[in-house]
């Protein structure tokens, strides 16, 4: 027997028309973040990339330099180690912001193309901007999850949110959540995030993303800086219903977030492969699959190997337990042996009821 799943016991949010629920397949957010490397043609490939691999939605980052940090080389704002070692805060997202009438353009590609478009916004003027483009989402970055104010302000848009969770532990979660709750939203995700730039997949402990679900009891995901899709499909096995990854044209491109991005063609094997996974997970079912019928023929069944005659008692040199499944079942051989036959029998023809007296 099979089990359905009660989509009404699932928690779920609904992005531009699209459930999102651990009940449909996964949601998959293709990161555009700073992989525009400065060109609006670049960002408008991606987003027509993003549609052509079978993304969901494809988003955007909203800030400028002035609106995320300040204009300052204290010791405080320089970047030590890492991918970005030796830049200042200001430098960095100098180079890899967004410019704000970049944003109009892209949804209308995004609405032609027929791919959601969303944004994390980094302010209140960011989320003003994308509230006058029509934005019908919006994502908390993981270093924005401890921003109360600003989640409150997206919040009141009544939009749908997805907040990162990145380097927060259970109580920021809580507090980032409830901030949201008090500012009205009404369709809340969490995302599972290592922000680590790439991440090794051994920080991601995907195990927490199950305890999450249970922990908070709402729709979430996986935001997946690792370097390939191993993690995020492991996620789908785990409850994941939105997969949030970073994406570029060209890994090399020498841009900010380009080195631990997908590229096409591994985006597309990412939707596929999360697709597949959870349409692999399916429900708790014992019965005999479609594919197996044509097979179950070839199961083992017990037969005569060698011809008797009637009144004859069955010894058990006379039967096997071999292939095909034509015959009585093997758990059945007691029953068989020392039974008398009530007709002749040929060698090599199953053992069936009808021919034991």
């Amino acid at each position: 027997m099979s089990t359905s799943k009660d989509m009404s016991t699932h928690p779920s949010i609904t992005i531009a028309g699209r459930r999102i629920a651990s009940t449909e397949p996964p949601y998959v957010i293709a990161e555009l973040s700073a992989n525009h490397n400065g060109k609006l043609e670049t960002a408008l490939r991606i987003v027509e990339e993003a549609k052509k691999a079978g993304a969901d939605a494809i988003k955007l980052q909203t800030y400028r330099p002035d609106t995320i940090t300040l204009n300052s080389d204290a010791p405080e704002f320089q970047i030590r180690g890492g991918l970005w070692d030796g830049k200042t805060l200001y430098a960095l997202y100098q180079e890899a912001h967004m410019p704000w009438e970049w944003h109009q353009p892209l949804f209308e590609r995004a609405r032609q193309l027929g791919i959601t478009i969303f944004s994390s916004p980094f302010d209140t003027t960011a989320v003003d901007l994308l509230e006058e483009l029509g934005a019908p989402a919006y994502k908390i970055a993981s270093f924005e999850a401890v921003d109360l104010p600003l989640i409150k302000y997206v919040a009141a848009t009544g939009k749908p949110m997805i907040i990162s969770t990145g380097m927060a532990d259970a109580e920021e979660i809580q507090e980032a959540i409830d901030a949201a709750r008090a500012g009205g939203c009404k369709e809340l995700a969490i995302l599972h995030c290592v922000s680590g730039y790439p991440a090794p997949a051994e920080d991601y402990n995907l195990r927490t993303l199950s305890d999450m679900i249970d922990r908070f009891g709402m729709v979430t995901g996986l935001s997946d800086h690792t370097l390939d899709n191993t993690t995020a499909i492991t996620s789908v096995a785990l409850g994941a219903s939105i997969i949030e990854k970073h994406f570029t044209l060209d890994r090399s491109g020498g841009g900010p977030d380009d080195s631990f991005s997908l590229e096409p063609a591994e985006m597309q094997a990412l939707c596929q492969g999360a697709r597949t996974a959870w349409s692999a997970l399916g429900a708790v079912d014992y019965g005999r699959k479609s594919s197996e019928q044509g097979n179950a023929q070839f199961r083992r069944s017990l037969y005569f190997v060698k011809a008797l005659k009637a009144g004859e008692v069955v010894t058990a040199d006379a039967v096997r337990s071999v292939r095909p499944g034509f015959g009585l079942a093997p758990k059945h051989w007691d029953q068989v042996i020392g039974k008398r036959l009530a007709q002749d029998v040929a060698a090599n023809t199953a053992v069936e009821w009808r021919v034991l007296a």
